[in-house]
């Protein structure tokens, strides 16, 4: 997701719509203390008046004198949204003298704190939350606002992540062209693979990184792919359940770091790693979507499986630099994060890549192998749950996962052929292995993700590197 980085300019469209807006002044001098803070959501909006230094030090006063331990993240999202040092700085002391924490202006540092204890924000934050940023897109209001009841994620953990709703404009029904057409394309440049039905289309990198989620009817289902440029996923899932086909978008808002998608209809958020709503009324009515396989591999390598396929055009009805990266250049170059996690497992660096394999539907089980791991090894088999599995790794460094019983194979040529224990050949399709006999396995659903990102998502994975 795109972001300007540095907090005092990722506040430069909030500093403007505040400026623009009255907040009611609902404190007054003569007020005596009481037992609780009858408004806080609006004692902390007050902070953002950063040009009002009256105002401020009544609300903080007010705040003072009523602190509960859930204001903390109140008052640091007011600080990171400050656009000046001395005003920060105002907001800064209170917070750490209610808190005794010297964490400074270093906001990364501040958030791990919080989201390292229990969850203790209060319920006028999500009616803070949504009044705040709503001064960023009138739409974001929307994903907060009386939804205390509808939330299966720590708000505190869901930041902004520097665009509007769809800023990064998702492609919706995208051109696709044939090979030959795409002389845009290097056969060594990264593409993401799937094949739906026989529907064989590839998503250059280049260009999706801009985008970060394409629409589609493929192979004759309605789908969704959907690419978290920080946490290195591209996941594709199917938009429909039970008979709902949910209209899906980018938020702008991340939760650890990955993306959160929405839907048009009602406006509530969903994890993009596990396809559910996790905020709004959408929460708690049994809806998970399906997921389908994404191959990370090389335009090369895919058009010799696939002579078939579509590759997205160049003609995107959007005006970018869509050369090989340029998309995230800087974020990609290096291990940093623009946006902290709550811990970080250096088992292996950030953005290390690792092959998530899960079976949500069948077991609670999480996996994750390391990229490395796998290349060097191009036949890999585990189990997950009660579900063997076997990983063929090919020469491009592409990993396909098949749920193959109890045979176990031997031999693969790192192209499109394997052989079992008892010499019978087998022949890698997209998303069938054949055996002989009529013999085939199926594909099971898996994608890549950077390390980082999905030991944040999920703590209890087991890492296998």
């Amino acid at each position: 997701m795109f972001t300007w980085g540095k907090a005092s300019s990722l506040t430069t469209i909030l500093f403007f719509a505040v400026s623009s807006i009255l907040i009611t002044d609902n404190v007054h001098e003569n007020e005596s203390p009481s037992t609780a803070l009858e408004d806080a959501t609006q004692y902390f909006l007050n902070l953002l008046q950063e040009n009002d230094p009256s105002l401020t030090a009544r609300s903080l006063k007010r705040i003072k004198e009523n602190w509960e331990e859930g204001y903390e993240i109140m008052l640091l999202e007011a600080i990171y949204y400050s656009r000046s040092n001395k005003h920060s700085s105002k907001l800064l002391k209170v917070l750490e003298d209610q808190t005794g924490k010297d964490f400074g202006l270093d906001h990364d540092q501040w958030f791990q704190w919080i989201w390292n204890k229990e969850a203790s924000y209060p319920s006028e934050y999500f009616e803070y939350k949504a009044k705040l940023h709503r001064l960023i897109d009138p739409k974001f209001g929307k994903y907060f606002l009386n939804r205390g009841h509808q939330s299966t994620i720590r708000l505190d953990e869901v930041r902004w992540g520097g665009v509007l709703q769809d800023g990064i404009t998702p492609m919706r029904n995208p051109k696709m062209i044939r090979p030959l057409e795409a002389t845009y394309i290097k056969d060594s440049a990264v593409i993401f693979g799937i094949e739906v039905n026989g529907d064989a289309r590839a998503y250059p990198k280049q260009i999706l990184a801009w985008h970060e989620m394409f629409v589609d009817e493929v192979g004759g289902l309605p789908v969704a792919g959907v690419y978290c440029t920080l946490c290195g996923t591209v996941i594709l899932y199917k938009t429909e359940h039970n008979g709902t086909n949910h209209q899906l978008g980018t938020s702008g808002f991340l939760y650890r770091s990955n993306k959160l998608m929405y839907d048009k209809k009602t406006q509530s958020l969903w994890s993009t790693l596990e396809g559910e709503p996790v905020i709004g009324p959408l929460v708690g009515k049994g809806i998970q979507l399906e997921y389908l396989s994404v191959v990370t591999t090389t335009w090369g390598e895919w058009k010799k499986r696939h002579p078939d396929t579509k590759v997205l055009s160049l003609d995107t009805g959007h005006r970018r630099d869509y050369r090989e990266g340029v998309a995230y250049k800087d974020y990609f170059a290096t291990d940093d994060l623009m946006f902290t996690v709550p811990k970080i497992d250096g088992r292996l660096k950030n953005k290390d890549e690792i092959l998530a394999i899960r079976l949500p539907e069948d077991t609670n089980e999480n996996m994750a192998i390391s990229s490395d791991f796998l290349r060097k090894r191009p036949i890999y088999q585990n189990k997950i749950g009660s579900t063997p599995f076997t990983v063929f790794t090919d020469t491009s460094g592409a990993h396909r996962v098949f749920k193959t019983k109890e045979i176990e194979f031997a031999k693969y040529d790192g192209y499109s052929t394997a052989k079992d224990s008892e010499g019978k050949v087998w022949t890698l399709g997209e998303n069938i292995l054949k055996g002989p006999e009529g013999k085939s396995l199926e594909r099971f659903q898996s994608f890549n993700a950077f390390w980082f990102g999905y030991k944040a998502a999920f703590p209890e994975v087991v890492l296998i590197q």
